[in-house]
């Protein structure tokens, strides 16, 4: 897919290349839940990213997809049905993805912190129920 927006001119290096398609709040997240779960379609994303406003979901996808690491498939249907998936470009993402999560959860673990998905899951375990609010990563 052709790039639709517009640079201020060439990235400096590579890695600037790479951390400006990355950039973005959620663009990791959204990245990993399509990684891990498959297709999505767009209310099943935002439930998993409770802390991202619409727009700024709306925005974030489709960045992505003129960046040609999201491919969205809309179906002709009344309601609209649109899913979102990852392409091949975006699956070639998946060694640093999972590298940043398994350097994520050993930084935590080296502070004796702890994900709020993971705090959830230990209370289910437990069988307490959690009044905290979700984080975007739910990681098992």
């Amino acid at each position: 897919m052709t790039k639709l927006r517009n640079y201020d001119g060439a990235p400096g290096c590579s890695i600037e290349a790479a951390l400006h398609i990355m950039g973005g709040k959620w663009k990791g997240v959204i990245l990993y839940h399509l990684l891990l779960d498959g297709t999505h379609r767009f209310n099943e994303l935002q439930r998993r990213l409770t802390g991202v406003p619409p727009r700024l979901l709306i925005k974030q996808l489709r960045d992505m997809e003129e960046d040609g690491l999201v491919v969205r498939k809309v179906y002709p249907v009344v309601p609209p049905k649109v899913e979102y998936s990852l392409s091949d470009e975006g699956r070639s993402l998946e060694p640093f993805i999972l590298g940043l999560c398994g350097w994520g959860d050993a930084w935590l673990k080296r502070r004796g912190m702890t994900t709020a998905a993971q705090m959830r899951a230990d209370e289910d375990a437990a069988g307490l129920k959690s009044d905290a609010p979700c984080l975007a990563e739910e990681q098992g």
